[in-house]
């Protein structure tokens, strides 16, 4: 049995803030930025919560499924940016969809950046045993609230949003997915919990070593546990960490650059929230067919990583 993406939809705080406005602040540049990173703008939240983007991308994404909030009995939301340690985003989510008062099925779940895809294996998996009927899975960060902003190594390559996606079972569909995680406290990639003002911080050649070899291999195993080659699949859509991770990724995939989607330049590295930010966008211009396969492939701290094969 495989799952349905029924709907997709995101949500991004009204402030942009580019890199010509990033270098009025700190030492830096827009050819700076975009030449290591790809990266030309981000959005950055100045009153909206991790809660508020993710209510806003889930309840566009239930509204274009045809459905009610009230159909929705599981909520999965990934993030490692909560306004709060509990109650939990995703309850948060709930009350805020109007739904508090129903039986829904709703937690966190942290892989860092690969949480979306961590999310959506949990979702598929309850949809499949039949223990809840559509779940909302959603990815929400407020990046900049642990970003040092005097920090050009870091605060540039992050933004914030929200991306969401109903889910059912569908046994007619092919899909599957993987995931793994290599425990690692050297601290390499990491965001403390307390103090609480402690900002993110990363070792990036660390992360580039780790990304390129993890992305990789999630689409290998994506290909391997689907039984598919290369030249089945329509597009990947890899987490949006830095434009020479995702060439890297496609070079040694073997598969054409054009059918690899890129938005880092719009949005910046979103987290949890970037691959079905990019999934809800490519939806919006028409770029997913019914029958397409799609792999979606991530990496985080952790470190983790997670691939998805999805038929639309």
């Amino acid at each position: 049995m495989g799952i349905q993406i029924l709907s997709s939809a995101f949500s991004v705080p009204e402030n942009c803030v580019t890199n010509v406005d990033l270098a009025k602040k700190i030492d830096t540049s827009d050819e700076w930025i975009r030449s290591r990173t790809g990266i030309g703008a981000r959005f950055i939240a100045e009153h909206e919560t991790t809660s508020d983007l993710g209510c806003a991308a889930a309840a566009k994404a239930i509204e274009r499924s045809g459905l009610k909030p009230e159909d929705i009995d599981c909520i999965v939301t990934a993030t490692f940016t909560p306004e709060n340690f509990t109650p939990s985003c995703a309850c948060l989510i709930q009350e805020k969809l109007g739904i508090r008062e129903l039986p829904v099925m709703a937690f966190d779940v942290n892989a860092a950046c690969s949480g979306y895809l961590y999310a959506m294996n949990v979702a598929s998996a309850l949809l499949e045993t039949g223990q809840v009927n559509h779940a909302c899975v959603v990815g929400t960060e407020v990046i900049s609230n642990v970003l040092d902003w005097e920090d050009r190594s870091t605060c540039v390559l992050f933004g914030d949003g929200a991306g969401a996606m109903v889910l059912k079972a569908d046994p007619a569909r092919q899909s599957c997915f993987y995931a793994a995680a290599r425990g690692d406290s050297s601290g390499a990639l990491e965001t403390k919990s307390l103090p609480v003002h402690m900002p993110v911080t990363m070792d990036g050649n660390a992360v580039f070593r780790f990304a390129t070899k993890a992305m990789s291999e999630a689409v290998d195993r994506a290909l391997e546990k689907s039984g598919l080659t290369i030249a089945d699949i329509d597009w990947i859509i890899p987490h949006q960490a830095n434009i020479r991770i995702i060439d890297y990724v496609a070079k040694k995939a073997g598969i054409d650059r054009s059918k690899v989607y890129v938005n880092i330049d719009r949005y910046g590295n979103t987290s949890s929230a970037s691959i079905p930010i990019a999934y809800a966008e490519m939806n919006e211009k028409g770029l997913l067919k019914p029958g397409m396969k799609v792999i979606m492939a991530g990496f985080g701290a952790g470190f983790t990583w997670a691939g998805a094969l999805i038929e639309i």
